[in-house]
């Protein structure tokens, strides 16, 4: 048993290897082509459409975990842009990561990444300009932090593989650890047992998943070998991208910094829209 666990561990661990270095690295290099200056501008443009679809495209291109998203949105606020616009960002960027979505399509299918970029895309978009709708701006306390700056050197091969050891510092652990209890997973827990209690595709299994992937604090990059482990173990769709959402999109250690920046009813507030997206997102693939 343990010797198959330790087999399924070192396939998924190299797959993921070698995925994550070589987009990762892709990405560093073309990012010093991006014209950062020019998105800042889209994003505090009057056209709210054209500044929705920019912050979702800046969310993209900048890949952050759900705690290094806050000082960027610190940032965002001082430089005074759209509240909606800067809510925008802040539920998309950690769930739409260019290398972990690449990494998601090559393990549980192009299509599915397709679905849930579009539908995490739309979500972040609808629940961004309804905060800003019902007047949750004025939850926003004032806070001063450092926050990021866009780069403003083009990249080259010395610089992109700096940003790319960097990334694999930050990120790399979380995939092996993913990784490796998907491996526990796939070898300790029995098919029938998963199938049985979560291959059916009852509905509350969803909302269930929605609300237990928040305090887990596992990131999108681990979340994604478990779920093709969980997925081959029989677990219905629906349940597991409801949790891999959730779990993405708010953690403890997120809502506590957002505690230093928004106010009680805001902070609340984020977590049920996390909790909604990651539930509408799951009944969207249990009826696909």
């Amino acid at each position: 048993m343990w010797i198959e666990i330790v087999k399924s561990f070192l396939t998924i661990a190299i797959e993921l290897t070698v995925l994550f270095i070589a987009i990762t690295f892709v990405i560093s290099l073309l990012q010093g082509y991006i014209p950062f200056e020019k998105i800042e501008k889209k994003l505090s443009g009057k056209n709210q459409i054209i500044g929705a679809f920019t912050a979702i495209l800046f969310a993209f291109i900048t890949p952050f975990c759900s705690c290094s998203t806050i000082p960027v949105v610190v940032n965002m606020l001082k430089k005074k842009l759209p509240f909606g616009i800067v809510m925008i960002f802040l539920f998309s960027s950690p769930v739409l990561d260019p290398t972990i979505l690449t990494i998601m399509g090559v393990i549980l299918g192009w299509k599915v990444t397709i679905i849930y970029t579009i539908i995490t895309t739309l979500l972040s978009i609808i629940i961004g300009f309804s905060l800003e709708k019902f007047g949750f701006e004025k939850s926003v306390k004032n806070v001063i932090m450092t926050g990021y700056e866009a780069p403003k050197q083009k990249f080259n091969l010395k610089i992109a593989f700096r940003e790319t050891i960097d990334l694999i510092k930050n990120v790399y652990p979380y995939l092996i650890i993913g990784a490796g209890i998907g491996a526990v997973i796939h070898g300790l827990i029995p098919t029938e047992w998963i199938s049985s209690l979560f291959g059916e595709e009852h509905w509350w299994l969803i909302p269930i998943a929605a609300i237990i992937g928040i305090p887990l604090y596992i990131r999108l990059s681990s979340m994604i070998p478990i779920s093709q482990v969980l997925i081959l173990k029989g677990m219905a769709l629906g349940p597991v991208m409801a949790m891999l959402i959730s779990s993405a999109g708010a953690s403890l250690p997120e809502i506590i910094l957002l505690k230093s920046i928004f106010k009680k009813e805001l902070v609340i507030t984020f977590v049920l829209s996390v909790i909604t997206m990651s539930t509408i997102s799951g009944f969207v693939f249990y009826l696909i």
